[in-house]
């Protein structure tokens, strides 16, 4: 074979330890464009990068260059030191440990994304933890509630 092809892309979605409010509404488009250029520099293609006060939904082109799992301790290491240096003082910032990850078909892509983009307007009639448990069923995801991020 003389090339490699490929076309994947992936939805990764973590939270804010605890699953704290802390993401204002402020400085958050701030954090996503940070987001972006992260996954830029590591040789990604960002399609959506949103959330809302207490969790973030990523949607990129995957790579390959990497694994998912070094990519999002990455993503939450750096955005972590970001906002604990601009945006919240005495080193209070941690994300939740685990993470979603999602495959998303090509087909999929373009509803993904008007998804993502529209996060604040989705969580004013629903819960993060119910999308949350929703995707895990829409992916057919076997999971322990003890084992999901901890939800206050």
């Amino acid at each position: 074979m003389a090339n490699t092809y490929k076309k994947v892309y992936l939805h990764i979605v973590f939270a804010v330890k605890n699953r704290e409010a802390l993401l204002d509404k402020s400085w958050r488009s701030e954090l996503f464009s940070y987001m972006s250029g992260i996954l830029k520099k590591r040789g990604h293609y960002p399609l959506a990068v949103n959330g809302h006060k207490d969790h973030v939904h990523l949607l990129f082109d995957y790579s390959l260059k990497e694994l998912p799992a070094e990519l999002v301790r990455e993503l939450k290491k750096a955005s972590n030191q970001l906002i604990n240096e601009h945006y919240v003082s005495n080193n209070l910032f941690n994300w939740q440990s685990g993470y979603g990850i999602f495959s998303v078909g090509w087909k999929e892509k373009d509803q993904m994304i008007q998804y993502i983009v529209n996060q604040e307007q989705h969580h004013e009639s629903r819960s993060f933890k119910d999308e949350y448990l929703a995707l895990l069923n829409a992916f057919n995801i076997e999971y322990k509630d003890e084992y999901v991020f901890d939800f206050l």
